[in-house]
């Protein structure tokens, strides 16, 4: 039995959510976010809460069943309170910064790295450091935050690169000859 898809979803108030057929909507002072669910499974409104339920016990379905309800509670808690995630830029030089929308990167290549954050995801750079990158969707904001670390990602002997805040690099020594 899925324990994650029995749980029902609180919804807070100031959101508003709908079920038209198989799709879902939920809005919130962050904006408003959509889900094309499964046929099979079942969304129920109670309430102030919301139940994930499935038809049966097949393996499809108790597949879908702790998703479903993972990606709704994922809905509700980014229109509410949002996503967010930090990266820090480790390199001599290394450094960012925001023109217009768009996010400028030196990372140590011949060129500027220049990208444009997909619609609904907000960047921010405090410092020539650190990059802020914050949404509803938690996709979008985890999948931006890839594509930007993939860019430069941190190489094991000095540290260089753009990494997650929480993340720690594993740091290797370097040639055995070398004082």
């Amino acid at each position: 039995m899925s324990r994650i898809g029995l749980k029902p979803i609180a919804i807070p108030a100031g959101v508003d959510f709908s079920i038209n057929g198989n799709t879902v909507t939920v809005k919130g002072p962050n904006g408003a976010l959509t889900l094309d669910k499964h046929p099979n499974i079942t969304v129920s409104v109670d309430g102030s809460e919301v139940n994930v339920a499935r038809p049966n016990d097949n393996k499809e379905n108790r597949a879908l069943h702790g998703l479903t309800r993972s990606l709704i509670a994922n809905m509700v808690e980014g229109v509410t309170t949002g996503f967010k995630k930090v990266l820090e830029v480790n390199g001599v030089g290394y450094r960012v910064q925001l023109q217009g929308a768009n996010l400028v990167m030196n990372l140590g290549y011949s060129h500027q790295v220049i990208m444009t954050p997909p619609e609904g995801v907000k960047v921010e750079c405090p410092s020539a450091t650190q990059i802020i990158i914050s949404g509803a969707d938690k996709q979008a904001v985890g999948q931006f935050a890839a594509q930007v670390r993939e860019k430069r990602p941190p190489e094991p002997y000095k540290g260089k690169g753009i990494k997650y805040a929480e993340e720690h690099i594993r740091r290797k020594e370097g040639k055995a000859g070398k004082k």
